[in-house]
């Protein structure tokens, strides 16, 4: 079977067909009219077929020319996508970015990091895609996301981790609740039976574990909540309490109704923010720089608090 060897000889067919001039064609492919020339001879000898009539006056395609020369067109063109592409990868912050974020950050800290990024790098096209913490690890091991904007401690196995910034975990409940009277609530002071969690798979459940010292925990009558919005609604509901992030109590998800939320005694329980990418990834430029953005925004979150 025939191979082509470059498309070098296919550009300067589509060039001869636009011009009808070998001298014009020269031109707008950058090289000499001898170069183009033989670049077309030798395409000719390798499809065995004449592709052009030439004489001392005029330039003439042949049917089979013209038909190559139409299905070259979109062969170059896609030639030139693939450029493009590797291009855009090359310049960090431009073209797409597959970023996946766990909900327990997305809605909180992505409004404030996306007006960053479309005022610094206008040519970057994020794809978000919202999920767990393992689903995002597991997509990003695949290949089907450039990085992860996760919450630690959790284990991120071979994958590069940068830490950002730490987002404190804030105890949550009604103001009539006895556990919010104190200025500050101590952990041995929390009555585990009244803890409410997030369902298995988010990692802030585990945190929230984590900061009581328990490995497990059911939360009372069974009930567990599947996002941090249900989380804070059992809680004003009159469920139990909860361990909440401080980002979300700053961005208002607690609304002005009766609940109140109350920092923790030292040691206080904390997540830490943190980008992950795969150690061979070609984006670890734009983990650095999104990583910057993201810093920026959780300082300017927590100076409105201020």
């Amino acid at each position: 079977m025939t191979t082509l060897r470059s498309l070098k000889q296919l550009q300067y067919l589509v060039a001869l067909a636009d011009e009808l001039s070998f001298t014009r064609a020269a031109a707008a492919s950058f090289v000499t009219q001898s170069t183009l020339s033989a670049g077309l001879r030798e395409l000719e000898t390798l499809l065995g077929a004449q592709l052009v009539e030439r004489d001392r006056k005029t330039v003439l395609m042949t049917p089979l020319g013209l038909e190559i020369a139409a299905r070259a067109r979109p062969l170059l063109a896609a030639a030139d996508d693939i450029v493009a592409l590797a291009a855009d990868t090359a310049t960090p912050m431009t073209g797409v970015l597959r970023l996946g974020v766990i909900p327990t950050i997305a809605p909180f800290l992505l409004p404030q990091a996306m007006q960053q990024l479309r005022q610094r790098f206008p040519k970057l096209r994020l794809a978000l895609r919202e999920d767990l913490t393992a689903n995002l690890i597991t997509r990003l091991e695949a290949g089907h996301l450039d990085l992860i904007l996760i919450a630690l401690p959790v284990d991120t196995g071979n994958l590069l981790v940068q830490p950002l910034f730490d987002d404190e975990l804030l105890l949550v409940g009604r103001k009539s609740d006895a556990q919010m009277q104190a200025r500050t609530v101590r952990i041995s002071a929390l009555q585990m039976e009244e803890l409410l969690l997030l369902e298995e798979g988010h990692c802030l459940r585990d945190h929230a574990l984590h900061a009581c010292g328990a490995q497990s925990h059911a939360s009372p009558a069974g009930v567990e909540a599947t996002s941090l919005l249900t989380l804070v609604q059992m809680i004003e509901s009159g469920f139990g309490v909860g361990l909440v992030p401080q980002m979300a109590v700053d961005n208002g998800l607690l609304g002005k109704g009766n609940l109140v939320s109350r920092p923790m005694a030292a040691p206080k329980p904390t997540r830490t923010i943190a980008l992950a990418a795969r150690r061979s990834s070609s984006r670890l430029a734009d983990m650095k720089l999104l990583a910057e953005v993201v810093k920026s925004a959780g300082k300017a979150r927590r100076a409105r608090k201020g």
